[in-house]
C-alpha cells in the first residue's frame, strides 16, 4: 500500500496534503486529501471521513469547506476520497456526469461491466481506512463519517451497514432514499442490476428497518433554496420517517435560503465538527 505525496501545504499549524496510490479495491490510482491537525504531531488522533457529492474529486472540500481550521481546533485527522474510479477504460464511464466518472454511489457494482472496479463501498469502508491506520497517527477505534449529496448518502449507508464502526454520522443534503429517486435509479440499475432489493442493501431509507447497533445520533442540514432538494432528489423528509419508525434518533434542520452548494456546507460545518467531536471524545 504504498503512498505517494503529491503536494502539502501548511494550513492553521497542520498539513493539508494530497496523496495517491494504486488501489487494489478499485484497480486503478486513487488520489485523497488527508489534513494532519498539529496534534497528531505528538499522539494518535481521531479520524473524521468526508465523501464528496457527484461530478467532485478529492479537491472539492479540501479547497471550498474551510475544514481545516475546524479540523486544527478539534484535534481531528480529516480524510476526503476521490467519488469514483477514473481511467479505467470502460466504455461510457464519461458519458454523464450523473453516472460512472464522479459518480461511484459507494456501492460495490454486481454488473459486469462495472463490478472490476466501481467498489467504492469497500474502498471507502475497508481499503481506505486501512491505509489511514497504516500510515498516520490514527485512533482507528475513534472514527466517524459525513458527506454531501451523494457523499451523504454514502455516509450514511456507510454508518448504517456497519454498526460500530464510526462513532458518529452527519450529512449535508443527502440523498436519503435513492431507490425512489432518478439519480439513485439511474446508478444503481447501472451498478446493481435490475433487481430492486439488491438496491435496498445500499439505500439509507431501508437500512433503517435492518440497523440493529449502538443507538446512533444522526445530523442532517438541508438548504430549503437546494434546487434538487425541490426535484425529489434527495428525500430527507422520508429519511426521517424511517428513523421514527426504527426509533432511530435523527436531527434534520431545514436553513433558509442554501443552496446545495459548499457555501451552505461552509456555513454549518462546524456544527458538524462539533456533533462528531461530541462522540469522537466521549
Amino acid at each position: 500500500m504504498a503512498l505517494t505525496e503529491v503536494s502539502k501545504n501548511k494550513v492553521f499549524g497542520g498539513w493539508q496534503k494530497i496523496y495517491s496510490h494504486v488501489s487494489e479495491e478499485l484497480g486503478c490510482k486513487m488520489n485523497f486529501g488527508v489534513y494532519l491537525p498539529p496534534q497528531s504531531e505528538s499522539e494518535k488522533v481521531p479520524v473524521i471521513y468526508w465523501l464528496s457529492g457527484l461530478t467532485c474529486t478529492e479537491q472539492n472540500f479540501v479547497t471550498k469547506a474551510g475544514s481545516q481550521q475546524l479540523a486544527a481546533e478539534y484535534g481531528v485527522i480529516v480524510v476526503a476520497p476521490d467519488t469514483s474510479p477514473r481511467g479505467c477504460g470502460i466504455e461510457g464511464e464519461d458519458d454523464s456526469w450523473d453516472f460512472g466518472t464522479g459518480a461511484g454511489f459507494y456501492v460495490d457494482a454486481t454488473e459486469e461491466k462495472w463490478k472490476k472496479n466501481y467498489r467504492m463501498y469497500s474502498y471507502v469502508t475497508k481499503e481506505l481506512p486501512q491505509l489511514i491506520q497504516a500510515n498516520f497517527p490514527a485512533d482507528r477505534q475513534r472514527q466517524s463519517i459525513m458527506g454531501h449529496s451523494m457523499g451523504g448518502h454514502g455516509a450514511l449507508i456507510s454508518f448504517l451497514k456497519n454498526p460500530g464502526l464510526y462513532k458518529a454520522v452527519s450529512a449535508f443534503a443527502p440523498i436519503c432514499h435513492p431507490v425512489d429517486c432518478p439519480w439513485g435509479n439511474k446508478a444503481f440499475l447501472g451498478y446493481l442490476g435490475s433487481d430492486r432489493t439488491a438496491w435496498e442493501n445500499y439505500d439509507a431509507f431501508a437500512l433503517t428497518k435492518k440497523y440493529q447497533g449502538p443507538v446512533p445520533d444522526i445530523l442532517i442540514d438541508q438548504g430549503k433554496d437546494d434546487q434538487f432538494w425541490h426535484q425529489q432528489q434527495l428525500l430527507p423528509e422520508k429519511f426521517v420517517a424511517a428513523c421514527a419508525e426504527a426509533k432511530i434518533p435523527v436531527v434534520l434542520r431545514m436553513q433558509e435560503g442554501y443552496d446545495h452548494s459548499y457555501y451552505f456546507i461552509a456555513s454549518f460545518l462546524r456544527d458538524h465538527f462539533a456533533h462528531h467531536a461530541r462522540h469522537l471524545k466521549a
